[in-house]
């Protein structure tokens, strides 16, 4: 027996003909002489109706919310059906029958959260997962197009990139050692053949954040490339994140939709707007903040500045001693760092970036500056002493990106299982 797609349905290309469906009832209604379904597969939602007296009607009477069913009838045009459209249907059989579904009597957000793995099927986080994976596939294209190789990076590593306050420890054999926090330092040293090189992978922060826009598990995007300067890694930034809003757009109209987002995606267009970390300092003491130079921007100073702005822009040249011990300074200005931030509306920063260090001994003098051990970079400093090159990068997450892009409340609303300080089950 041969399935039809509902959306297929739902189109009006099978209008009046004999169809079957699978899928599982999404909500049901009793009259008395009419039963009510809604069926849905993972392509949409349709009604069926079964008329007392038919074949189908005492599978329909005992049939529950979240029974996995396959039924079959003509389909009808009608105005007063969800989607337009019903099956009347003539025939069901019962694949697997559902308990009591736990979700019908109980929607608070505290709950759904414990049952995630129920959660799942609910139209909502169907429709992200449909534009995540969308996102995701759409950054693929983005840097193929461009010329830039897929690498795949290791998830166990011996030296933090960030910082270790935030890193995940983990016994391997022997040996302690972590979670990733970043593909970055690895990325770097296959620029030195391939030049041009991108990573999709997860990334670990064990940030005791309670915050809507962190996780401790996060997928990554994180190009890395040789030959290039700080006007290259913004150019390449707002062209991805352009790119990805208007084919979102485009491509997922239906989903967008039903999820009643603002369609502001249109409007995302390069060039973004570009201040200095010295100009943001100066907007937000305008403002009331008591945030000096020399200090690192919170969230709460993020999401002011981006306030003023209405849609993504660059935050650059930042102090040095903010920023990680790989990043290029300035020859005539030693203590600015060649780093550069994307932040957009109400999330606060969405990239990080910049110039990396090409000098060994610069490089080496910075490694001890933040009180790393050299030894535990002795491979990292190689790619200096072996024909360096200069050379930029940034990393992308892309829960933040979906998060904003779908004006969600949360960002754990952006990833299957999110794993967060309290949460890691299921």
């Amino acid at each position: 027996m041969s399935f039809t797609p509902i959306q297929d349905v739902l189109a009006g290309k099978c209008e009046d003909d004999h169809v079957n469906i699978r899928g599982w009832v999404y909500r049901k209604r009793e009259g008395k002489k009419t039963i009510f379904l809604l069926i849905r597969d993972a392509t949409g939602i349709i009604q069926s109706t079964i008329k007392e007296g038919a074949k189908a009607w005492r599978e329909a009477e005992k049939i529950t919310i979240e029974s996995s069913i396959t039924l079959g009838g003509i389909v009808k045009k009608d105005k007063r059906a969800p989607g337009g459209y019903e099956i009347s249907t003539d025939k069901m059989t019962i694949v697997g029958l559902a308990e009591t579904f736990p979700i019908a009597k109980d929607q608070s957000e505290e709950f759904l959260r414990d049952i995630r793995h129920l959660w799942l099927r609910s139209r909502k986080m169907n429709l992200v997962m449909r534009i995540r994976s969308e996102v995701l596939w759409l950054m693929h294209k983005f840097f193929r197009e461009k010329d830039f190789i897929e690498i795949s990076p290791p998830m166990f590593i011996t030296s933090a990139c960030e910082g270790g306050a935030t890193l995940f420890s983990s016994k391997y054999f022997e040996r302690d050692l972590y979670l990733t926090q970043s593909a970055q330092l690895y990325s770097e040293i296959l620029i030195y053949g391939l030049e041009k090189v991108y990573t999709c992978a997860p990334s670990f922060r064990a940030e005791k954040s309670r915050t809507i826009r962190h996780l401790c598990e996060y997928w990554h995007v994180e190009p890395e490339w040789a030959f290039a300067d700080m006007d290259d890694v913004m150019q390449i930034e707002e062209e991805l994140v352009s790119y990805v809003c208007q084919e979102v757009e485009r491509q997922c109209k239906q989903e967008l939709k039903e999820l009643g987002v603002d369609l502001k995606l249109p409007q995302v267009k390069q060039p973004f707007p570009r201040i200095t970390y010295k100009d943001a300092i100066e907007i937000l003491q305008n403002k009331g903040f008591e945030i000096k130079w020399g200090k690192d921007m919170g969230y709460d100073e993020e999401k002011a500045l981006a306030e003023d702005f209405g849609c993504p822009f660059f935050v650059y040249d930042y102090p040095k001693e903010i920023k990680a011990f790989y990043c290029k300074t300035y020859r005539d200005r030693p203590e600015i760092a060649m780093s550069v931030d994307m932040l957009v509306p109400r999330i606060g920063e969405l990239t990080t970036g910049g110039a990396r260090e090409d000098d060994k001994d610069k490089l080496i003098k910075r490694i001890k500056e933040t009180g790393l051990r050299v030894e535990d970079y002795d491979w990292y400093i190689d790619m200096r002493r072996f024909g360096t090159v200069p050379h930029v990068g940034f990393g992308l997450g892309v829960e933040r990106l979906l998060m904003w892009m779908l004006d969600l409340d949360n960002i754990i609303d952006t990833i299957p299982f999110p794993r967060t300080i309290r949460r890691s089950y299921p």
